[in-house]
């Protein structure tokens, strides 16, 4: 009776240890993750999203996460990404954060805030070349977005609510 007593017990703890394991690996997994997903690209690299042929239209929103107004609007971008999914509507989130910080604030922002939207982050030092063809009266203030489509672009400086993105994302879908 004691040796299954002492079985049931090391079984017990055994199985403890198991669960507190999968739990760590998990979160390792989840956190690589993340930092897989997050996709970092200089101008160079990030031209090939400010383009297109295709019948989508991209609306790419220029953020960070110590910009407030930036912050306020996330959510507006993440609903019509969301909203217009199957509309040929894509959101790019071009993160403008220092790359010191992607580990420790940006990448965290991510997964807190459950962003669905493609982010992106640009490490570029020479805004002075790669802002000017962004837009060139673009004076490099955030937030900023640029929606375009094959047909036609539009560069907004400013924050946005729901309805204004909304309104101007119809414009592109005519």
């Amino acid at each position: 009776m004691k040796i299954i007593g002492f079985i049931f017990v090391f079984l017990l703890i055994s199985c403890k240890n198991d669960v507190k394991s999968d739990d760590k690996d998990f979160a390792k997994l989840e956190t690589e993750t993340i930092q897989n997903e997050l996709e970092v690209y200089d101008y160079e690299g990030l031209k090939k999203f400010l383009n297109t042929t295709s019948d989508k239209t991209y609306v790419i929103n220029f953020w960070a996460t110590w910009c407030a107004p930036c912050v306020k609007e996330l959510p507006h971008f993440e609903q019509l990404n969301s909203n217009y999914s199957d509309k040929k509507v894509e959101v790019i989130l071009v993160s403008l954060d220092f790359p010191n910080k992607y580990d420790s604030n940006l990448k965290p922002f991510i997964k807190e805030k459950k962003l669905k939207s493609k982010v992106i982050a640009l490490n570029d030092t020479d805004s002075n070349t790669w802002i000017p063809k962004i837009n060139e009266d673009w004076s490099g203030a955030i937030p900023a977005t640029l929606i375009f489509n094959k047909n036609k672009r539009q560069f907004y400086e400013q924050s946005f609510n729901y309805n204004e993105l909304e309104t101007e994302v119809k414009q592109f879908l005519k």
